[in-house]
């Protein structure tokens, strides 16, 4: 069983319903306190448990921002990011008032739990908090504008029934026009879930086998399996070589994934639409009707 906390606030789930009914019975006995239910909010975490799945998105807290950073209305655009754009750290574009950037960049790196797509764009904004220019504000406009087209957005968790979920991961790397340093994505999935924390035997009591963890990168497959070290790589200190601990001790299997059908993408680069579209639906983002908006229309 696990218990999240947030001051007074919990959220308690488990492998057992009755444990999780005997811990609230032991709570009310020792504190005042209310049951609410089946989670339906949570820190601007909006969440809806169905019969067939469990979503979650922050609209509410989504249109919020939009209209504290003056966007509220904006035209939507459909790409987070222009797919061509390198924003430099010697920019000279003019300085702009820091402390509404740093703000605005804040609030935007809470959505990115429930909008995994704004992840990469979120992060190159965020190399700029100690000197925010106007070119750097205006790539956080454009985001602000995607986030006005996709309000209704977030992530979709199907009810699958059909036995243990397997946990399985995807890799990709980008790089930087500044330092020449890697940009990094790993987005892990049980079954069809996009997830954060793998809390998977704490929760379940019991053992799950080796994650294999995807990646398009056929050497970088070679390099960490093989244990011998070739001219080429060998000034990469041994202290980086922790994949290959895992590889070799069994706690995790490298598979190939073709460039195309890389999720991992969606983290490391900004994207077309086609391509965007195309990963949101892989990852499990989508608009999200409730029942209310449904019978609406």
């Amino acid at each position: 069983m696990v218990v999240s906390v947030y001051i007074d606030d919990l959220v308690v789930t488990g492998a057992s319903e009755q444990d999780v009914t005997t811990f609230k019975q032991e709570m009310k006995a020792l504190f005042r306190m209310s049951d609410l239910g089946l989670l339906t909010y949570y820190l601007g975490i909006e969440v809806e448990q169905m019969t067939d799945s469990i979503t979650l998105r922050q609209s509410a807290y989504a249109r919020k921002l939009l209209e504290q950073s003056g966007m509220a209305g904006c035209r939507a655009n459909k790409t987070q990011m222009e797919e061509k754009i390198k924003l430099s750290k010697g920019s000279s574009a003019a300085k702009v008032d820091a402390m509404s950037y740093r703000s605005i960049v804040g609030e935007l790196r809470y959505l990115v739990h429930t909008w995994p797509d704004l992840a990469f764009v979120v992060g190159y904004v965020s190399r700029f908090m100690e000197d925010p220019r106007e070119d750097r504000l205006t790539a956080v406009k454009h985001l602000l504008c995607y986030v006005a087209g996709t309000v209704d957005y977030g992530v979709v968790y199907p009810r699958d029934g059909k036995g243990k979920a397997e946990l399985t991961g995807y890799s990709d790397m980008g790089g930087d026009v500044d330092g020449r340093k890697s940009t990094s994505g790993i987005l892990f999935f049980l079954g069809k879930c996009p997830i954060s924390w793998r809390l998977l035997q704490e929760i379940t009591g019991e053992d799950h086998r080796a994650p294999v963890l995807r990646v398009d990168n056929k050497s970088a497959i070679e390099l960490a399996k093989n244990p011998v070290l070739h001219d080429r790589n060998k000034h990469i200190d041994i202290r980086f070589h922790f994949i290959r601990d895992c590889v070799t001790g069994g706690r995790i299997i490298l598979g190939h994934v073709e460039t195309g059908q890389q999720l991992a993408d969606i983290l490391t680069k900004p994207l077309g639409q086609k391509r965007l579209v195309q990963l949101m639906v892989k990852i499990g983002v989508e608009e999200i009707m409730h029942e209310d908006q449904a019978s609406a229309c």
